[in-house]
């Protein structure tokens, strides 16, 4: 192939134009309920990553400069065009990721809460401020002040196409970064049409905010292009191959994981609205969701009420593609693969389906798991399925040693009427994030770091801590005037630092 024949310019119907790069060649994106095409993307190169990334480090001083009331004017321009272009994404989401518009209209509505969240607070995490100089240093101010990286690699996940990946990026953004952005290949046309939309609405800073598509090697090329961060959201086998290649050249990371979430249903819970979230928490978005409910350890006393609950709920739902679905198809073929081999190894381990099981191509029936043992593969690993497994334990805390019992720890929840019982179990579960009475509902907070420990990864988006992932901590001090003995001199008398041992002594020697 010839260098002319590699420089595409792939057009598609929903997304705009592709920028024009050198590639390896297109691959479709397609439907997962018809298998229709929805769009056609470039697989771009190595070269054709570092040149997008290359493009970005202007565009990266330009954004910086503008300030952080700049920054927030053209960010609120841009989720103003999301917001009167919502219907149009939702359907497109809807079309490549399979999930309802429904669900599609509240993932981007979330989206546009944190996208204010952040360009209203950055100057306050961020900009410069004075901090107490300490006794040594008493003659000089101190400012610490958060500033930008520059452009910010971000490597997004099919599952929510719009919310995860902007967690990263408009965060990135707002602390004054660029971004290049790599939709996953499953989801390209939501990424192509998010950075369409940018430079619709932020068309003087059009690059700050780009895009490549591709397989792994894009990915891989994007870990390797120097950018000042890579922002990785995925499984914990591919964060570790994105950690390799990033070690390359130094670069820092942030792993956003996997989860094996897990909900404790105590004796004195609201079992009615304990079995409603958990219902919603395992199967809404097909379960393919990193925070979703997988595992519910009930006690005795409400195990067999909350059982009943939840098998009435499930039975009600329905997997399709038509709007009156309960929930869409796998997104990817291969994740139905893994829960069929979930479900029967439960079942052959002695365990039993309540309800569904079964696996009709993508669609997945809504599966309730009893009686599985601790070390089967639905109990020990993340399924990303509409399937739920519940346990009865002893008591509570029988239940939150069985819920830390797991490498991963993103997040959980609990469901207890005792304000101080639930806090206390909620704060003693090994995870990033749980919510009391709910489910998820950390994730629509925006001012809630989000993040998990362990296989789950470490780093942080949103909130304070999602500003300052994206920043380096710059120190300055100023000297505002000379002090009659300079201890850091060679001309100070011989005297001064004894001077100093009894001072010290007689300020902090007496606190025992």
């Amino acid at each position: 192939m010839s260098r002319a024949e590699q420089l595409d310019t792939v057009t598609d119907t929903t997304a705009g134009t592709v920028e024009r790069h050198a590639t390896t060649g297109t691959f479709e994106s397609t439907d997962p309920a018809t298998g229709a095409v929805v769009g056609v993307f470039p697989v771009h190169d190595a070269q054709a990553v570092q040149e997008t990334v290359e493009r970005a480090r202007p565009a990266a001083r330009l954004w910086a400069d503008l300030g952080f009331d700049g920054r927030r004017q053209r960010l609120a321009a841009y989720r103003g065009h999301l917001a009167r272009r919502m219907h149009e994404l939702a359907d497109l989401v809807h079309r490549e990721n399979g999930k309802p518009r429904a669900d599609a209209i509240l993932e981007i509505t979330l989206t546009i809460d944190h996208l204010t969240w952040a360009g209203a607070h950055a100057r306050r995490t961020l900009g410069r401020r004075r901090v107490r100089a300490g006794m040594l240093a008493a003659d000089h101010a101190a400012y610490l002040e958060y500033q930008p990286l520059g452009v910010v690699g971000v490597i997004g996940p099919w599952n929510y196409p719009v919310f995860t990946p902007m967690g990263s990026i408009a965060y990135a953004l707002a602390a004054g970064n660029a971004v290049v952005f790599k939709p996953s290949e499953h989801t390209p046309a939501v990424g192509a049409w998010l950075a369409a939309a940018w430079r619709a609405a932020v068309p003087d800073v059009a690059d700050a905010f780009q895009v490549v598509t591709g397989n792994g090697s894009t990915g891989a090329a994007l870990c390797r292009a120097g950018v000042g961060k890579l922002a990785f959201t995925g499984s914990a086998p591919t964060g570790r191959r994105v950690m390799a290649a990033c070690a390359e050249t130094l670069t820092p990371v942030l792993m956003e994981l996997g989860g094996k979430d897990a909900m404790i249903v105590d004796d004195d819970a609201d079992v009615a609205a304990a079995a409603d979230a958990a219902v919603w928490g395992a199967m809404s978005n097909a379960g393919q969701t990193c925070i979703g409910i997988e595992r519910v350890y009930a006690t005795a006393p409400v195990y067999d009420r909350f059982v009943a609950e939840v098998t009435e709920r499930v039975r009600g739902l329905r997997p399709s593609s038509d709007d009156e679905a309960a929930y869409g198809p796998m997104t990817m073929a291969a994740q139905a693969d893994v829960v069929r081999r979930h479900v029967d190894d439960a079942t052959a381990s002695g365990g039993r389906a309540a309800t569904g099981g079964t696996v009709d191509g993508v669609l997945v029936a809504p599966t309730v798991l009893l009686d599985v043992p601790e070390e089967s593969a639905a109990v020990q690993e993340e399924t990303f399925g509409p399937t739920l497994t519940i346990t009865r334990v002893r008591d509570a805390e029988e239940a939150l040693e069985r819920t830390n019992a797991t490498s991963y720890g993103l997040a959980g929840a609990v469901f207890s009427r005792s304000r101080v019982k639930a806090m206390d179990l909620a704060r003693r579960m090994r995870s990033g994030m749980t919510s009391v009475n709910s489910v998820l509902t950390f994730a629509s907070v925006p001012a809630l770091p989000f993040g998990g420990v362990g296989e789950s990864g470490f780093g942080r988006i949103h909130g304070e801590d999602g500003l300052k992932e994206f920043t380096r901590a710059k120190a300055i001090t100023r000297r505002r005037f000379r002090l009659p003995v300079d201890l850091t001199s060679f001309s100070r008398p011989p005297a001064a630092v004894d001077a100093l041992a009894r001072v010290v002594g007689v300020v902090h020697g007496r606190h025992r």
